[in-house]
């Protein structure tokens, strides 16, 4: 790990500030819309546009990257979020709104492919994983930092909206100072839906409904606490127990999926989140309560992506597994779009519980269907699944491939190991034969 930071600190810094700013705009955004009395429906489609924005730059950013190369690409990128986040404050319009969180969302998008590609490319074989790992706490410790600074600026002004161009400014800064010639981008062209779905249907629709319920949880969690009358304060507090939820939870998870059937883990899960949102709606004001939900909430959704990602591979070849991991990048995004919108509506013409409900019908139908599947399928024995290695569900698809990769290796490493035990034990029988014949 010493080396890892050693070769790797300046990326991991800007990363920090990139995900503080990150995780702060989402929030704030939803905070002001609620002091500029704009509806939960109306601010439903300007949350929904990031998620637009971060699905078309995994699309735009290799086009850019073969044109102009990283640096540029990044500097771009970087320049137009600060431009964005400081106009945030002075264009104070949802149709504004609207077009700068596109923005947003592309070029975070971009920053993030290209600062995963040289973090990966400044690894060796040897010190990936402890990249991997490295990279996912920095991410973790930005989301939730970002909430805590929603306390010291008013979000009514414009104090906060410059703290998230300073912040995203300076994280380009070290970046750009320690960074080594550009890596060649190259990750594996995503499998085709058809066949994707074909392969694992309940990956491939959980998947998509996990992208509709990771982009209401933290999309719209702001917009619903504001709606409810929580104060600044409370609203990142209650914002900061679903981070912290997705954080603790992650590596349990994990752990128990590489020991159990995973569509069971997936079922519990799904049900338990599901059970957790139907009793969030009928909390109310019990703040310590709503508090106990969110946690939850974030506990059982965040792990969901590695989990399906895990379960996927557990049923290809080792030559697909990265193509499929892109694929599921994409069902992932395309469902997060249409989250924020439906729950939006629901908000404003339902109820502020709806926020819950909402996220409660979506957990429920993976488990329902996840169900369903065990009754089509045959599970895979536990010696025969593939290794689950943590993700975060805001990972591009340079490090998801970087992950696939890992676990391609181990995968490789135990057939190989297990094809030398045989060779061994064969030698074993035939050499003790041969002596009873002598």
């Amino acid at each position: 790990m010493i080396a890892v930071l050693k070769n790797s600190w300046a990326l991991l810094l800007g990363m920090l500030l990139l995900m503080i700013g990150n995780s702060l705009q989402g929030t704030l955004l939803g905070v002001r819309g609620g002091l500029e009395s704009i509806d939960s429906s109306t601010l439903g489609f300007v949350m929904s546009a990031y998620f637009v924005g971060f699905l078309a730059g995994s699309q735009i950013t290799p086009l850019l990257l073969q044109r102009v190369g990283h640096v540029r690409v990044f500097a771009a990128f970087g320049s137009l979020i600060s431009a964005a986040f400081i106009l945030y404050g002075t264009l104070v319009h949802p149709g504004a709104w609207f077009l700068l969180r596109i923005i947003v969302g592309v070029c975070f998008s971009g920053l993030y492919v290209v600062s995963e590609s040289w973090m990966n490319a400044n690894a060796t074989n040897e010190t990936r994983g402890q990249a991997l790992s490295a990279y996912m706490v920095v991410q973790m410790i930005g989301m939730v930092v970002g909430q805590s600074l929603l306390n010291i600026g008013d979000p009514s002004g414009y104090d906060l909206f410059i703290l998230l161009t300073v912040l995203v400014s300076i994280s380009v800064a070290p970046i750009l100072l320690s960074a080594t010639p550009s890596p060649v981008y190259q990750t594996a062209t995503p499998m085709k839906l058809k066949e994707l779905i074909r392969t694992s249907p309940l990956a491939s629709i959980g998947m998509f409904l996990l992208g509709g319920i990771y982009s209401i949880l933290y999309a719209m969690a702001p917009v619903y606490a504001v709606a409810t009358g929580m104060t600044v304060k409370d609203v990142s507090i209650f914002v900061t127990a679903i981070f912290l939820g997705g954080v603790l939870f992650q590596y349990p998870i994990g752990w128990v999926s590489d020991r159990m059937d995973r569509r069971q883990l997936i079922i519990g899960l799904t049900a338990l989140g599901s059970l957790a949102a139907l009793i969030g709606s009928f909390v109310g004001p019990n703040f310590n309560g709503l508090l106990l939900i969110a946690f939850l909430l974030g506990g059982t959704s965040t792990p969901l992506y590695s989990l399906l990602v895990a379960y996927c591979n557990d049923y290809l070849e080792v030559e697909k597994m990265a193509s499929a991991s892109g694929g599921l990048l994409f069902l992932n995004g395309s469902g997060a779009m249409g989250g924020p919108i439906i729950a939006g509506y629901l908000m404003t013409n339902v109820g502020n519980e709806s926020f819950f409900i909402t996220i409660a019908t979506l957990m429920l139908a993976v488990c329902v269907y996840g169900v369903y599947r065990m009754t089509q399928r045959a599970s895979v024995e536990l010696e025969d699944q593939a290794p689950m290695i943590s993700l975060s569900i805001r990972s591009t698809a340079v490090m998801t491939d970087v992950a696939t990769d890992m676990v391609i290796e181990q995968v490789e490493e135990e057939l190989e190991s297990e094809e030398n035990a045989e060779e061994v034990y064969e030698r074993g029988v035939f050499d003790e034969d041969d002596s009873e014949v002598e």
